[in-house]
């Protein structure tokens, strides 16, 4: 191994960043976000239906809110990127996405004020034949609502390279 792992970055295991929203997800957000994926579940757009489902009412499509960037107060970074991230302390900038797990534990409602509580879970090098060495960065977003109650988790890695 090549020692990218240094104890500074190991430090950084850990860390959390929590963010709320500012205010209810709303159901406008909910129909646009299945509009965009071309869901056309009426339990996401018409309250009447929806209604008279199990769920009693208006929910959103599971990811909603895995990858909605409401949460977030900043101005777009550097590479206009506007959501969480962390500025580790790495010889590089350059990454690609090493994938998502889900963990889904009640639906999404419109008046749910969403919070989420980013953890920096593990960060650990591997040498590959093609790429050289590659850090993977792991990190997990836990999404609760006003009540508390958890919705969601999200795994994600991240795969950087020096």
């Amino acid at each position: 191994m090549s020692g990218y792992i240094t104890d500074e970055l190991r430090s950084w295991i850990g860390r959390e960043a929590t963010y709320t929203a500012p205010e209810e997800l709303g159901q406008a957000s909910i129909r646009y976000f299945a509009m965009v994926l071309g869901d056309d579940n009426p339990v996401f757009s018409d309250a009447a239906f929806a209604r008279s489902t199990r769920h009693g009412g208006v929910i959103a499509p599971p990811t909603l809110i895995c990858e909605t960037n409401q949460l977030f107060q900043n101005p777009p970074d550097a590479n206009g990127y506007i959501g969480h991230a962390w500025s580790l302390p790495l010889p590089s900038n350059r990454f690609m996405r090493g994938g998502n797990e889900y963990e889904f534990h009640q639906p999404v409602r419109p008046d749910d004020r969403i919070t989420v509580r980013w953890r920096l879970v593990d960060i650990y090098e591997r040498e590959t034949s093609r790429a050289g060495v590659l850090i993977f960065v792991v990190s997990e977003a836990r999404y609760t609502n006003q009540k508390g109650e958890l919705l969601a988790v999200n795994r994600e890695t991240n795969i950087h390279q020096p």
